[in-house]
């Protein structure tokens, strides 16, 4: 199928071409970004943040209140986003950060937009509980507290399907290409590099593109970050991913497992604790030149991975994915190379040590993934936790009794379950904080029960006839 471009413009409406300048924002104050704006002609500007639920949500705001924007005094109604506050009490405020501000890279018939990415307060201007980027700053200041920074690292992937004339998605994908594969079998190797065009004139550090193991499945990798920064590249990657496929004919989704019979989408999060310069997780002289801090960090990883599950994996599709057969995993344990369990240590070594978590997936809000996995990493170290011994079998073909010889448990099954599990993590709530892990079950109990209500297709093939 064609790319099919709707009418957006790049460089075309005789406005100052982008450059690298643009991106000088780090340690800019609001006078330098106003500046900034006019020079490059800015019309609007985009004041983005996402839900509990890990959707991107924005308010815009035209030139004339860029100034208030940056001052943080921009009010929105709380009360309609999910998870956030109650009708009588819906006025909240956008705090922005103004190292975030990017300048779109294409234009519109409405002009040329920038965005800053901003942080959620009360009108009192007190910090909002309700606000999953500030939950994920709480734990980055645990780890601060002990002496840690984390640098996280995800793998996002994404599957492209084509939309009929009226726009409708439907799961008919535009190629049969496999893991790896070369146009023209991939036949969408000029999207992705559509969409990597558009990530580095965001500033981002690319590092490389690549068909996935289904059909219509997707990875582009970008360079690992604090733990705050890659939370906003991940949302930043989202939206400019679904957006260029938008703008050329395709819908991309984050779903987890959009296609039966077929790979899902994993968001495999790499991730280590540094003091200073240093990787903590590194000790040359020891076995696996893993370091004690490393050892405790896994074993935190692993104690409280049925606990966090529902944040990682919050949708009731994202089950369909962690079942055995597709490379996801489903047991509890860990592995040198073996990528069969739930956490793996690659290779490299130095200030490349780091262990991979291969639980996540793209559905998960970023800053709530990050600041559970962060917790229970912290857990870890604070309870001088030691982990099992590390399973170097391929899990997937390792019978039920051998899995309870080692010991090793199992994910839980279905979202219902994985809230059973978070609900006596007491670790992981107290990382979400009450008013987010209170709304996150209020809203994720609620998908539980109107899935379990609905009937499926598979039902009536299987019972209308038969019974």
């Amino acid at each position: 199928m064609p790319f099919k471009a709707i009418p957006l413009t790049l460089e075309s409406t005789g406005k100052p071409k982008l450059s690298s300048e643009a991106l000088a924002t780090q340690g800019a104050t609001a006078e330098d970004i106003l500046r900034l704006a006019e020079r490059f002609e800015v019309d609007s500007l985009r004041l983005q943040f996402t839900d509990i639920t890990g959707i991107n949500k924005n308010v815009e705001v035209p030139q004339s209140q860029f100034a208030k924007a940056l001052a943080g005094d921009i009010l929105f109604d709380g009360s309609s986003i999910e998870g956030f506050v109650r009708i009588e009490e819906s006025d909240m405020l956008l705090k922005p950060d103004l190292a975030t501000f990017r300048i779109l890279p294409y234009d519109d018939e409405g002009g040329r937009v920038a965005r800053l990415i901003c942080d959620i307060y009360n009108a009192d201007n007190t910090p909002f509980t309700g606000c999953p980027r500030l939950a994920l700053k709480r734990q980055v200041e645990q780890a601060a507290q002990l002496g840690y920074s984390m640098m996280a690292g995800c793998e996002a992937e994404f599957f492209l399907f084509q939309v009929d004339e009226e726009g409708r998605p439907s799961l008919d994908t535009h190629d049969k290409g496999g893991y790896f594969d070369l146009a023209p079998v991939d036949k969408a190797e000029p999207l992705r590099r559509l969409i990597i065009n558009d990530l580095e004139m965001l500033g981002f550090e690319v590092e490389a593109g690549h068909h996935e193991v289904a059909h219509g499945q997707h990875e582009i990798d970008f360079k690992y970050a604090d733990a705050v920064k890659t939370a906003d590249n991940l949302a930043t990657f989202k939206f400019v991913v679904r957006n260029v496929a938008y703008r050329h004919g395709f819908l991309a989704t984050f779903m987890p497992k959009p296609i039966q019979g077929a790979n899902g989408s994993g968001m495999h999060t790499h991730q280590s604790l540094f003091r200073g310069d240093t990787n903590a997780f590194f000790a040359p002289n020891a076995e696996w030149q893993l370091s004690r801090v490393g050892l405790s960090y896994i074993a935190g990883l692993l104690k409280h991975a049925r606990g966090f599950v529902a944040v990682t994996n919050p949708l009731v599709n994202s089950y369909k994915r962690l079942v055995s057969g597709y490379e996801a995993p489903t047991n509890v344990a860990w592995s040198m190379r073996n990528r069969s369990p739930l956490i793996r240590i690659p290779e490299k070594r130095g200030r490349s040590t780091r262990c991979e978590l291969r639980m996540p997936d793209p559905a998960a809000n970023p800053y709530l993934a990050l600041a559970v996995q962060l917790a229970a990493g912290l857990d870890g170290i604070k309870q001088e936790l030691t982990p099992p011994d590390p399973v170097n079998k391929n899990m997937f073909t390792m019978s039920h009794r051998e899995r309870r010889k080692h010991r090793i448990e199992e994910l839980p099954r279905d979202l219902h379950e994985a809230l059973d599990c978070l609900e006596k993590d007491q670790v992981i709530r107290d990382a979400l904080g009450e008013h987010i892990y209170e709304r996150f079950m209020e809203a994720k109990r609620q998908e539980w029960l109107e899935y379990s209500a609905s009937v499926s297709e598979w039902e009536i093939d299987r019972f209308l006839g038969r019974y």
